[in-house]
């Protein structure tokens, strides 16, 4: 039996055959967990686009040998680790300006496009029949309106019994992009809440407002509050039986949130007409569109310092957005038409390391050689 290169020279006199076929085994068994381990891929950041990165994770490691470890600690997070190549890719729903980017060489990937949704714990409220607009729910916000019987509450649902119960709004504590695209919307519908508070991924909320940190605490938060009202991502609202609200658009209709909401957003926007992913996706026109809108991006470094873990997050994401549309579809998210997909695949490739390999194009031709 050949000796495995980290395998210590046995005394054959001292140790018996058996004994010596078990350490070999265990050897070998401890390199091949190593080498297991090393194929670790690491991403952090926005915590909405956290349970698709996490599936098509999933289904990729079913023929890859690769497992992700995705921290979803906040967009505000998601860049500062990237920025400090501390993860393979960072995920932020919130597009860095182009002048940022360049400043630290960061490549700006879309992967797809969701709708942030406030959800509501109200007794005796059926799910999904609540009405507000923009202007009432940054009064909401802003401590305005601060009872759920409010008369302008009120004239939005006059089919309602609405409870004379404290109002109890919930937000982000950490930096997150569903708080900006949520602030984003209201600063076009509200003078006030555009002066106050304005557009941020962190907001000063004042002391009527609970923080919670990450999706989940908000998810957690709004449920164990009767009177609470909160905002997430669209897939954490069935994945938790939550209450969502009906919200009214530009165009008058108090809509639903869903794909078919986002995909009217999507095709409304400039996104779609222009290829610019820093426009802005609220309150667009048109009949069915779902006013909260949000985009997501992954981002990943012009230059890698670690080129092998980089190669591994860019065949991870071309294959995602080539072959994971399936798992986009299954959990309510809009993939990216093929034009803007297009775009996607030529920010991935300009990826290069130190050397001027380059790793995106290597990795975009082994997925398409793969099939």
């Amino acid at each position: 039996m050949n000796r495995h290169p980290d395998q210590p020279l046995l005394n054959d006199a001292q140790t018996p055959a058996l004994s010596r076929r078990a350490t070999l085994s265990l050897l070998l068994a401890t390199a091949w967990g190593t080498a297991r381990a090393a194929e670790t891929l690491t991403g952090a950041g926005s915590s909405a686009a956290a349970p698709l990165y996490r599936a098509w994770a999933a289904a990729y490691g079913k023929t890859q040998d690769v497992q992700l470890q995705y921290e979803a600690s906040g967009s505000s997070a998601g860049l500062k680790k990237i920025r400090a190549q501390e993860v393979a890719f960072g995920a932020s729903d919130v597009a860095p300006p182009e002048a940022e980017l360049n400043r630290d060489q960061l490549v700006l990937v879309p992967t797809f496009v969701t709708g942030a949704v406030p959800v509501v714990n109200l007794p005796r409220i059926a799910r999904g029949r609540l009405r507000l607009t923009g202007e009432v729910l940054a009064q909401i916000y802003l401590g305005g309106i601060t009872r759920w019987s409010a008369p302008e509450i009120a004239a939005l649902n006059p089919d309602l019994s609405l409870p004379d119960l404290a109002i109890r709004p919930v937000g982000r504590s950490d930096g997150s992009g569903t708080t900006w695209y949520v602030a984003d919307y209201l600063s076009r519908i509200s003078p006030t809440w555009k002066e106050r508070l304005g557009t941020k991924t962190s907001l000063a909320w004042g002391e009527h407002v609970t923080g919670a940190k990450g999706s989940d605490g908000v998810v957690r938060t709004v449920q164990e509050t009767p009177g609470a009202i909160g905002y997430v991502d669209f897939n954490y609202v069935g994945a938790n039986s939550l209450n969502p609200v009906l919200l009214r658009n530009s165009a008058g209709e108090f809509a639903n949130a869903g794909v078919a909401g986002f995909k009217a957003a999507l095709r409304a926007s400039d996104w779609a007409l222009k290829a610019n992913f820093h426009a802005s996706l609220a309150n667009l026109p048109g009949p069915g569109v779902w006013p909260i809108t949000m985009g997501t991006f992954v981002l990943m470094p012009r230059v890698s310092d670690k080129p092998a873990e980089t190669a591994r997050a860019l065949r991870f994401l071309m294959w995602a957005l080539l072959k994971g549309d399936s798992v986009v579809e299954g959990l309510s998210f809009v993939r990216l038409p093929d034009a803007l997909q297009a775009s996607a695949f030529k920010a991935l490739s300009s990826v290069v390391d130190r050397q001027g390999r380059k790793l995106g194009a290597e990795a975009f031709s082994a997925i398409a050689q793969a099939g």
